[in-house]
Order: structure tokens, then sequence, then C-alpha cells
């Protein structure tokens, strides 16, 4: 290690050291040795000593610079790991902002922006690289399907921010296309976004478009290709191999025009000219990030726009309470398709739990209306759970049952097999109710495969498909066929579906949770979204509010009462949280810094892992000042851990030294566990 005594001639590079401990989320100021000083450019990574973590480590140089504010001697740079610039600082300063609103570290964001680096993948980019050859001719798209002129291109044009109801059809692709695995229909909505990024690519900027899966990116993929070309796509995916991402992600570094499609990290893809960020169905839990800072791909969209200016799009059949809140508040306009296209949804409120015989799960209506419409092509059936039924129940009373030797949950194993306690495997040959007496059994809920063997009896000669987590079915043809799918899974049809039939909704409404009513309007817009023009749905299960509301395509309206009830019982989104999770006496110590007027305390309470959490409850202008206190208390916990594994002479991971987590907009602290 070098060293560079005080009132040496110096330029010094300012470096974010890649560490995952919070006390270390600073620029550290290197000398650059003369050796290195055509390398070391902003965006490079290096390799430095830190001191305070007593070891070499990876870095960033963010900026160079003739001064430094540490009057000691400096370190050097020890070696320049890549001089291929990959942190662009559109990219540095959005992690920062993230991270300083959720109180997280930089480094965390970083890590989630920039892929694994591949060298292979950098070839073309070094000095002296050849890099690939420009994208083609620019698309010209001059307006988007569905649409009012002045409400799109106008977005596009001034960079505004706005809610955007999908249109609820699918669109079948023109022929030509030159990847075959893609589907050639797909939804309305992938042609709106493809056409919208078109209008970017044509003023010179890069369009971010995020989905949040695969069957999702599929479909975008399609329509970019079809609607803007292929050479002007870049694809991010976590399913690519290491090279072939790295190589996605140099290229949105160093072009512009591209058209950027991909889960949630891409909405931190580098593009300098950014034009557009558009976002499919931000409700999908898929766009809540698991890792540490935690920040919804909607939030960090947000603070992008407001940094790098471009217009944000936030699509969906279905709108979130969060995109609602911005839409009330004036932060977001909401957009509607210029010609209303309601698609024909005939509601029931008829029971489909575990007392309702076989025949009562589907309606005489919705039994004709499959049967006339598999003359014409396939029909689509949503059913609430995978598999077959967990559990049995009693015919009489729906008290579930128990196995008589154990007192097990007895189930059904398989197809075509008895029912057996699903603990000791003991078969229920004398099985008997001790609710009520009774000795028939019931499935509680049917899955997806038991729903295909019902079908497939009262449909003998038609193909029966099953789609769920573990088969996997992205695309079915026009072919008539009972395609049972639960939500989520539901495979894109060619031409789209004759019929849907949505059940199990009383079911699904069941389930404890914050966001149930706001998913099942989700799920259910979705899935009734894949069906051919004039094609009707039924929704098994449902009344009320939520039946008027989906009989009427008024999604935004179900949004807004969901918002009203939370905002009465101050649950987010209208307020903000935040979740302090960790040692009883950290967690404590927090809490007392934070006893200030309009915050509530829910807690603490114990975890399974034996620490504490208690959630935060705040109004959105407290944010700022909750994030600042809460991230000091994070740095100072994470320095005396540290401290005090040095004084006992152990070695911890860095990790390990954070006790304190913090997590802000965690929405899943209110979900059951």
């Amino acid at each position: 290690m070098s060293v560079v005594p005080p009132g040496a001639a110096r330029r010094i590079a300012k470096v974010a050291v890649d560490s995952p401990l919070p006390q270390l989320d600073r620029l550290f100021d290197y000398e650059v040795p003369e050796s290195l000083a055509d390398e070391v450019v902003p965006g490079v990574r290096v390799r430095v000593s830190v001191r305070a973590a007593g070891r070499m480590m990876d870095g960033w140089v963010v900026a160079l610079s003739d001064s430094s504010e540490f009057n000691g001697a400096l370190s050097a740079i020890d070696a320049v790991v890549s001089p291929v610039p990959a942190l662009a600082p559109e990219v540095w300063a959005l992690a920062r902002k993230v991270a300083e609103r959720s109180a997280g570290t930089t480094n965390d964001v970083i890590r989630l922006a920039v892929p694994t680096r591949s060298v292979r993948a950098e070839q073309p980019w070094r000095p002296g690289g050849t890099p690939p050859p420009e994208p083609g001719a620019v698309p010209v798209v001059t307006s988007v399907e569905g649409y009012r002129a002045a409400d799109l291109e106008h977005v596009i044009a001034t960079g505004e921010r706005i809610s955007l109801e999908a249109r609820p059809h699918v669109v079948v692709l023109p022929t030509g296309d030159d990847s075959p695995a893609l589907p050639a229909t797909v939804g309305a909505w992938a042609v709106t976004l493809a056409q919208l990024s078109a209008v970017t690519v044509a003023q010179g900027k890069t369009a971010i478009l995020i989905a949040p899966d695969h069957r999702d990116l599929d479909q975008l993929d399609a329509a970019v290709r079809s609607i803007v070309g292929a050479d002007r796509l870049v694809r991010l995916d976590a399913a690519q191999s290491t090279p072939v991402r790295y190589r996605g992600f140099l290229q949105t570094r160093f072009r512009s025009g591209l058209v950027v499609i991909g889960s949630r990290s891409a909405v931190y893809a580098p593009a300098h000219h950014l034009g557009l960020i558009a976002i499919w169905d931000d409700g999908d839990p898929l766009h809540r990030e698991p890792h540490a800072p935690g920040v919804h791909v909607r939030d960090a969209a947000l603070v992008r726009q407001e940094l790098q200016g471009g217009a944000l799009v936030l699509a969906g059949h279905a709108v979130s309470a969060e995109t609602q809140r911005l839409v009330e508040i004036g932060w977001v306009r909401r957009v509607s398709p210029a010609k209303a296209a309601t698609p024909k949804i005939l509601p029931t409120a008829l029971s489909t739990g575990a007392a309702a015989d076989d025949h009562a799960r589907i309606p005489s209506v919705a039994w004709q209306g499959v049967r006339a419409a598999l003359a014409r092509g396939p029909v689509l059936v949503q059913v609430g759970r995978p598999g077959y039924p967990p559990q049995l129940s009693c015919a009489r009373c729906a008290a579930p049952a128990h196995c008589q030797s154990c007192a097990g949950p007895l189930g059904i194993p398989g197809r075509g097999r008895a029912p057996s306690c699903r603990w000791c495997g003991a078969l229920a040959a004398a099985w008997r109710c001790t609710e009520c007496n009774g000795t028939a059994l019931r499935p509680g809920v049917a899955g997806s495969m038991r729903t295909a063997d019902e079908l497939g009896r009262a449909f003998p000669t038609t193909r029966i498909i099953v789609a769920d987590g573990s088969r996997t079915v992205m695309t079915v043809d026009d072919a008539p066929a009972l395609v049972v799918a639960t939500r989520g899974a539901e495979p894109v049809a060619a031409g789209g579906y004759q019929a849907v039939l949505l059940l199990d909704g009383d079911r699904m409404l069941a389930r404890e949770g914050l966001r149930v009513a706001e998913d099942c309007v989700r799920w259910w817009s979705n899935a009734i979204a894949l069906g051919a023009p004039g094609a009707t749905t039924w929704i098994v299960g449902v009344g009320g509010r939520l039946a008027a509301g989906l009989a009427g395509w008024r999604q935004s309206g179900l949004a807004s009462a969901e918002l009203a009830e939370r905002r009465a019982l101050r649950f987010p989104p209208a307020v903000r949280v935040a979740t302090v999770t960790g040692r009883s006496s950290a967690v404590d110590e927090v809490i007392a810094q934070l006893a200030l007027p309009a915050i509530d305390v829910l807690g603490p309470v114990p975890t399974p892992d034996g620490t504490v959490r208690c959630i935060l409850r705040f109004d959105y202008s407290r944010g700022h000042e909750i994030a600042l206190v809460l991230r000091e208390a994070v740095i100072k916990h994470a320095a005396a851990r540290r401290a005090a594994a040095r004084t006992a002479g152990r070695t911890a991971p860095a990790r390990a030294i954070v006790d304190l987590r913090v997590r802000f907009d965690d929405v899943d602290a209110f979900e059951p566990e």
C-alpha cells in the first residue's frame, strides 16, 4: 500500500467502496498514481485499501478532483479492475437518492443496478475495442393505438407522469417475427408500451419498459421487435447468462435511442438520454425488491423521473392503491382509452366453499356458455390454488377432517388415490366427523388438478391443459381446449380465449391481509383481458361492490374506495410506514429517539428468528427526517457491534455486524405470517 504525504501535488479520486457496512457508505479520497492516470476515470472499478475494514476492497470512482478535505496522508489506488466506466453518473445519483429515501446504503442499490461483470462482454467497450454497429433506421410511429394523440404523444414530449388504463384485449402481431419462441398474440398493453417506446426512440432517447415476470417480458419482447425492431431492443433479464446480461447492460451504458425491457432491476439501467420509464402492473408483488434496501420499482422510478426527467407511465388493467394515491394528490394524471372497451362480465355471488356441492361450483349458465365457446376455440378457467386440495372437510358441516389415529389432517395424496392422513398415511376408511357425526368427506378447495379432473369428466372429448406453478405453459393455440390455470399462470391464447371462467372468488377473498381485495381485482382483470373480442367472463362467488366495479370495468373506482378505507385506518399507502427489526435493546433505543408527535409506533413484537420488530407510521412529509434518524441508528449500531467484535478478538462477517434492519414502505408487515 502506497501513501502520498500531505502537501504534495495530488490528483484525487472520490471512491465509493463496495461494502455492506453502513458506516462505509460514503466517498473516500484516494491518490491517483501517475501509472493509472489514463485509466482512472469516473465510473471505473478500482481496487483500494480500506483501513476501516482492514483489507483490500473493490470500489467505484465517482468523481475526480485536485483537492481533498482530508489533510492527512492519502492511500493510493492499488489497481484498476476494469477500464470500462460501467457506473454511469445518472445511476450513481439515483442510487444515492434511493438509499437516502429508504435509510439504506448506496452500495446495496448499485449491486442491484450493475450486473455481475463479464470480462469477455467488456472487450468491445475497452480502449481500442470495436463496439457493435449502430442500430438501423428509427421507426416511424405517429400515434398510439386506442388513445387520443393529445394524451400519449404529449406525455412523451413533456415528460409527464400518468396512470395509464390499459385496453382489455389481445392483439395478433404481424407475421415475420425473427423470434419464433415469442408469442404471436400479446396483450394490447404490450403494443401500447411498444408504441410509446417507438415515439421515444424517434426523439433519440432511451425507453425503459419494466414488467413483473418472464411471461409479461416475452409479450413486451415480441411487441417491441414488431414495432421498434430487434436492433434497438435490449433485454435485461435475471434468467440470462452473465455475459449476455452484462453485454446488454454495457450497450445501454454507451448507446442512446434504445428500448430496454426487463424486470425490477431494469429501473436502474443506465440511460443518459432517458425519455420514458413505463411500468406494467405496478401492483404485482414481484415489483417489490426483496434485497436491501427493499425499494419498490415504482418508488425508484418516481425518484429517477424527478432526477432525470422523461415520461413516467404506470400502466395496468387494475389500479394499485399506491398509484391511486398519486392520482388523487395530483402527482400523476390518469389517462383512459379513447373508446370504452368494457368486456362482457357476468358476476355471481354463488358460494364455492367447502359446503357447496360439486355441481354448484359452476353455475349452469356458465356451463352452457363454456360449452358453446368451446365450439369456437379455447376457454380459460382460473382457479385459486394449484394441484389437489391439501385437506378434506366434512361434507355436512364443513369442519376440517382429522385422522382418527393421530389427529393429523386428511387429504387426497394424488389423482385416483383414496383419502388418507397426511401425517401417518392411515386410510380414512371409517371416518366420522367429531362435530356433526357425518361420514361423508369433500375437498376444502378444489385445486387446478381436481378442477381439470372434473372438467375432463364433464367434457370427455375436449383437450384439457393445466398451467400452474409446476406446469409452465406460456401459450396455447386457437383449437378448442379447456385451460385450467392458477392466478398469474394463465397462458396467452392465439387470438384470445373465447370465454373466461373465474372460480373460487369467495375463497380468494377469504384470505387475510391488507391487499386481498386489491390483489383479487388485479388477478381477475388480467385474466379477463386475455379474452378475445366479444368473449364472456363469468366470475363465480363474488358480489357487492367488487362485482359491480368489475362488471362496469371501473377498477379506478374500486382503487379509490380501497384507498379511502386505508386512509380511515391509517394503513399504507395512506401513510408511509417503516419497519425496524433487531435486538430488543437496539429497537427500544430507536423508538426512544423517535418519540415525536405524529408518529405511530406499533410493537415491538417478537419475530420467529428471535429478534423483535416494530412498525412506524407517519405522514409522507416526515419521511426524509425519519429516514435520516433511522440511518444514523443503523450506522451507530453497526459500528458498535464491529468494535465489540474486534475487542473480543473475533472476525464476524460484514452482514452479521448489522444488528438493526430498517425497511421503508414494507407492506408485508401487514400481511399474515
